[in-house]
């Protein structure tokens, strides 16, 4: 144990040792948060934790739900620095649920979008309940341009999921929501991203129709991609198809879609004219 780890135990175990002492709920609250800060420094997690899961009952005890999420956050915080991301689920819950509690959607977000980075790389699924959640919570706030935001997160993660009928309906939510911002250039990537989600579960039909209804939407390059791409299926032309798909516009478009592109392939029945 080195000097500083062996100066922070014994710092820790002070403040252990004056709780009792503490003159109410809050105080008792801040020695044990203390502790676990002191303790955390040390490397010594499970003392952390365990002092941090006592300061939150101690602030739950004093209705101080702002500052019981916060300890919860440090406890997220700890999972990530020991590897044991199976924990952020229910701790990340709990602080969005108190940061609600106290009036803090904007923290509340805030919790799930810091979660949901955490545990996006090596737990997808997870992440992508965490961002819903957070758009959830925002669009009670009615906080619409923070939800777009949270909605393009999710929209991303359904498609690198390939989850593509939920990415429709993810992308359909996420257009939306900038139409009501009037952040009308974003609109025409985002029916661009949402035809290619659509030829890629098949449904030219739904494709026609994204075009129909938001073409008026997309920029001149935006609309020129589109009009060959599904005119191209619709002549089973899979040489065009191939091209369009591979053009610059396409392949600059965001990572997820970008990739998406590579992986669409026109059905056996739309080539043979079927």
């Amino acid at each position: 144990m080195s000097a500083l780890d062996a100066k922070k135990i014994a710092e820790a175990e002070a403040l252990m040792g004056q709780v009792d002492s503490a003159p109410d709920e809050y105080a008792k609250a801040g020695m044990y948060f203390k502790a676990a800060t002191a303790y955390r420094l040390a490397k010594s997690s499970d003392k952390s934790k365990d002092c941090f899961l006592k300061a939150i009952d101690c602030y739950e005890n004093n209705k101080s739900w702002f500052h019981a999420a916060k300890s919860y956050e440090q406890i997220i915080l700890l999972a990530k620095e020991n590897g044991t991301l199976s924990e952020v689920e229910e701790y990340a819950n709990r602080a969005c649920s108190l940061y609600q509690q106290h009036g803090s959607p904007e923290a509340a977000a805030a919790a799930l979008d810091k979660a949901a980075k955490m545990t996006e790389s090596k737990h997808p699924e997870l992440a992508l309940e965490f961002y819903k959640r957070a758009l959830a919570v925002v669009l009670i706030g009615d906080a619409t341009h923070q939800a777009s935001e949270f909605a393009s997160k999710v929209s991303r993660i359904l498609v690198k999921l390939k989850r593509y009928e939920e990415a429709s309906k993810a992308l359909k939510k996420e257009i939306s929501l900038n139409l009501q911002t009037k952040s009308y250039g974003q609109v025409g990537r985002l029916v661009v991203a949402l035809v290619l989600v659509q030829l890629a579960y098949g449904d030219l039909a739904d494709a026609k129709k994204t075009f129909k209804k938001w073409g008026n939407r997309c920029e001149h390059q935006e609309v020129s991609t589109l009009q060959k791409l599904l005119q191209a299926f619709d002549d089973g032309d899979q040489e065009l198809a191939a091209k369009v798909l591979a053009s610059p516009f396409i392949r600059h478009m965001d990572v997820e879609y970008a990739l998406l592109s590579k992986n669409i392939s026109m059905p056996q029945c739309i080539q043979n004219g079927i």
